[in-house]
């Protein structure tokens, strides 16, 4: 496929995850305020962020693979799936398509009366954070192995159902519903990033405060996608005949 083609099916993927994702914790999660039957709440936030990626992954993996996401994409490079010079590309593609996301969004957003951005309030404008910016308050340690132990879990997952013997035409699927529990666990942990192009997405608008916490947010998935990559080209390996 055409490089072009698949930059832009990454771009767009990105978009989407970003602009389905943060935009359901933005405008629909506590829409009317707290105890109103309208908003989605926790549970729909992590079902929004799973059904972007399985109708992305629908509409643009067999274009460009479906990453969307920096961790994904070094993962796969880790696991031998993926070609080392395409990284970088892949990787830009994704964070420009998910700041415009956000750019939208916050246009979008801004629309309604009252409005506002407070960075120093845990998840400002769907931001990620720790401390006194992590939505239940945890550490700087339990945000950073929180967010290396599920991205890894979603790399084994990716690369599971994604390969050859997995039964076809499932793994979006299983993708977008492996990424809807992971939002599931940490949400109140870190308001989950698992993604580095995600969180940079939002961080760009949300202020210093989540800027300034980023580097977890691109270390810790990077690592984990590592260690997931790894882990599941060790297990998924096919044995060598005799």
């Amino acid at each position: 496929m055409n490089m072009a083609k698949r930059l832009a099916a990454e771009f767009l993927g990105t978009f989407w995850l970003v602009l389905g994702g943060c935009g359901s914790a933005v405008l629909a999660a506590k829409f009317g305020g707290d105890g109103n039957p309208l908003g989605i709440g926790f549970v729909g936030v992590a079902l929004a962020f799973g059904l972007t990626v399985l109708t992305g992954a629908y509409a643009f993996g067999h274009v460009s693979g479906a990453h969307f996401n920096p961790a994904v994409t070094v993962g796969l490079f880790a696991g031998g799936r993926f070609p080392a010079r395409d990284v970088v590309p892949y990787i830009l593609a994704q964070v420009v398509g998910g700041v415009l996301a956000a750019w939208i969004l916050l246009h979008i957003a801004s629309g309604a009366p009252g409005f506002a951005i407070d960075g120093s309030q845990a998840g400002a404008f769907a931001s990620n954070g720790y401390g006194a910016l992590s939505p239940g308050g945890y550490s700087v340690a339990a945000a950073f192995l929180c967010e290396v132990v599920l991205t890894a879990m979603f790399l084994v997952v990716i690369m599971g159902a994604t390969h050859g013997r997995a039964p076809a035409g499932f793994a979006p699927l299983a993708i977008g519903l492996a990424l809807t529990l992971i939002h599931l666990i940490s949400i109140p942990v870190t308001n989950t990033s698992v993604n580095p192009a995600r969180s940079t997405a939002v961080a760009v608008f949300a202020g210093s405060g989540a800027l300034s916490q980023l580097w977890l947010f691109w270390l810790a998935p990077l690592l984990g996608g590592v260690i997931g990559g790894i882990v599941y080209k060790w297990i998924g390996a096919e044995p060598r005949p005799g």
